[in-house]
């Protein structure tokens, strides 16, 4: 006997693009499939079609599928996408696509701010900061390099966090510094030597470079970094409408010294 499907509800049609996924990514439908009707998934799952019809919107929305008029949906081959739609961690993203995030800790120290890393973070040249570079890997994997800035404040307490493991942002949240707000500036780089041994890839390869700026409910930076991504491993989708600021769009702005 089939399901009685549920009421909806946004709690359900998240859980269920979750697994659908989750099914994706593991194989269980593999690009150029096809996934069951929305009738076959409410029944299966029981929940209604319109909770259905969302969480596949969501799929389309993020790249995973694609859908024709009279025709079932498409799995596509497109790269893991993460959304600036929304704020969260990289290991809470991870997580969010079935995969297992992880860390390697290259670097971790006190040092003072260049000039760059003074200007973002509200400081003056030399004012002393907490500077982690970590490799960032989705099940094993490396996929990106953070290079990241942190005020004293928030990067003193690192030294209280499994950085391989947990998610700094998670951790900080548990002491009261939330990042509430971020800016990202994304273009393209070659790798350069260093980008090259941390990500196993070699030198020259273009690589996404985001340069993002956080900081907390009343406005006060907690870290500037810059962060470079595999290409083909991961990919960015960004929603906007009337109801939301107009994306800002700009030539690269070139800046004299080192980066950060």
């Amino acid at each position: 006997m089939a399901p009685t499907p549920a009421p909806e509800n946004s709690a359900l049609y998240r859980e269920l693009a979750m697994r659908l996924r989750h099914a994706i990514s593991d194989g269980t439908y593999p690009p150029g499939s096809r996934l069951p009707s929305e009738h076959e998934l409410a029944q299966s799952f029981g929940m209604a079609r319109s909770t259905v019809r969302r969480a596949l919107t969501i799929l389309g929305e993020d790249g995973l599928i694609a859908s024709h008029q009279g025709a079932r949906r498409t799995v596509l081959a497109e790269p893991r996408l993460q959304s600036f739609g929304e704020l969260r961690s990289f290991s809470r993203w991870a997580r969010s696509i079935g995969e297992v995030p992880g860390g390697r800790v290259d670097l971790l120290e006190r040092r003072g701010a260049s000039a760059v890393q003074a200007r973002e973070l509200g400081l003056a040249p030399g004012d002393p900061l907490v500077y982690l570079v970590r490799v960032r890997m989705l099940t094993g994997v490396p996929v990106m390099i953070e290079r990241t800035a942190y005020v004293e404040r928030a990067g003193l307490r690192l030294s209280f966090i499994d950085l391989e493991h947990e998610s700094i942002s998670d951790r900080l949240e548990e002491h009261g510094i939330v990042f509430a707000h971020a800016e990202h500036t994304i273009d393209a780089v070659n790798a350069s030597a260093d980008d090259a041994r941390l990500l196993e890839i070699e030198p020259g390869r273009a690589i996404l470079r985001e340069r993002r700026r956080a900081t907390d409910p009343q406005g006060r930076p907690l870290e500037w970094s810059e962060d470079r991504y595999v290409g083909d491993g991961v990919a960015f989708t960004i929603r906007n409408s009337l109801a939301m600021s107009p994306l800002t769009r700009g030539r690269a702005v070139s800046t004299t010294g080192n980066p950060p």
